[in-house]
């Protein structure tokens, strides 16, 4: 039986890297040029499941794509990391310094900053994907410009690699998660780390009051980011990564903050996989 993924961006992208190496070989891929899309892809039954990124070790988390998981109340069933290697590639024959301009994903250009001061001169194009860009490149032979991508991504459109290796942080890893509309029940023994959101009343402590809660309910707390309720001024969302050793501490602090919290939802209950 073959499942249909849905993706950010094309085959040759680090979502497509991603579907390779965590789903079995019967998969059919989906491909969507913005986040938005891949959520319709899921909501209309067109893909099965979706890969998102959602936070990378250099630029931090990707806060919209939570409240898009939240939003239209998908569930994150699974989670996948993957080490970011940046590659700087043109059409064959081209050189660095023919290249007047780079375009790429925000986050690729940013991940390749240190790299790209050095060229003043080269102008920086921001881009939807990058292996669209890839791909643009060759279709059009345009020359003078090069794309910011993988080395599969090279090899799928016969790209030139013309700088290797470019990311500022050699380290640069990227943790993608798994969601689907339906929620995946996992044993519990099998659990290990949650995505929640939560939202508290405005006033001294209350924050503080929560993360006493996790602390003593031996609650790694991995991340923390709020985010603004636009519909209410001065009023945030807290969106949570937790890991635990046993379920039932976490069930614990689940029913603790469900009472304490003005508002609280699981976004996912699955296994940690982080390296």
């Amino acid at each position: 039986m073959t499942t249909k993924i849905a993706i950010q961006g094309i085959k040759g992208s680090f979502h497509h890297q991603v579907v390779n190496e965590y789903f079995a070989e019967n998969v059919e891929i989906d491909e969507c040029l913005s986040f938005e899309e891949l959520v319709d892809s899921l909501l209309s039954g067109k893909s099965d499941q979706a890969v998102m990124a959602i936070e990378n070790s250099i630029a931090g988390p990707i806060i919209p794509n939570y409240a898009l998981i939240d939003k239209n109340n998908l569930h994150i069933i699974g989670e996948h990391y993957l080490n970011i290697h940046q590659n700087l590639m043109a059409l064959k024959g081209q050189k660095l310094e023919d290249i007047k301009e780079v375009h790429s994903h925000p986050m690729a250009l940013l991940q390749c900053m240190d790299y790209l001061k050095q060229f003043p001169n080269i102008k920086l194009v921001e881009d939807k994907d990058t292996a669209e860009t890839a791909r643009r490149i060759q279709e059009k032979q345009l020359t003078g410009i090069a794309a910011i991508g993988s080395k599969v991504a090279s090899e799928m459109y016969n790209l030139d690699i013309i700088a290797p290796e470019i990311q500022t942080i050699k380290n640069n890893m990227t943790r993608f998660v798994i969601i689907k509309k339906q929620n995946s029940f996992l044993p519990e023994n099998e659990i290990n780390r949650a995505s929640i959101k939560f939202e508290l009343d405005h006033k001294r402590g209350s924050l503080a009051a929560v993360l006493n809660v996790m602390s003593d309910c031996k609650l790694n707390l991995t991340k923390i980011q709020s985010l603004p309720k636009i519909e209410t001024p001065w009023k945030y969302s807290f969106f949570v990564d937790v890991t635990f050793e046993k379920y039932e501490d976490y069930s614990k602090a689940k029913s603790l903050l469900n009472i304490m919290a003005e508002y609280f939802k699981v976004l996912g209950e699955y296994r940690n996989t982080r390296p």
